[in-house]
C-alpha cells in the first residue's frame, strides 16, 4: 500500500474525524474507499442512475406512445384498502 499525504483544512479533517468515528471506521478507510471508486470511474450512485437510463431509454414498454391523464393515474383501487379510498 502506498501513503498519500494531502493538505485538508484543519476543520473538515477534524469534522471528519467525528463522524468516521461514528461509523465505526477512519479518515484513511473514507479517503480510501472513495479514491477506489473514483479510480474505477464513478460514483456508486451515479452509475446506477445512468444504467437506470440506459435502461429506460431500450425499454420496449409504451412504444405505441400512449399517455396517461391525471385522472387515469388516480382513478384505480388503492391496494389493500377494498373499496376504501386513499388516506381514509
Amino acid at each position: 500500500m502506498t501513503n498519500l499525504t494531502i493538505s485538508i483544512d484543519e476543520a473538515v479533517v477534524r469534522q471528519a474525524r467525528v463522524r468516521a468515528i461514528q461509523e465505526g471506521t477512519s479518515v484513511s478507510a473514507k479517503v480510501r474507499d472513495f479514491l477506489a471508486v473514483y479510480a474505477q470511474g464513478g460514483m456508486p450512485q451515479q452509475t446506477a442512475a445512468q444504467e437506470f437510463i440506459a435502461a429506460a431509454r431500450s425499454s420496449e414498454a409504451n412504444r405505441s406512445g400512449q399517455r396517461w391523464s391525471r385522472a387515469d393515474a388516480h382513478d384505480r383501487p388503492y391496494p389493500g384498502a377494498a373499496g376504501k379510498a386513499p388516506g381514509r
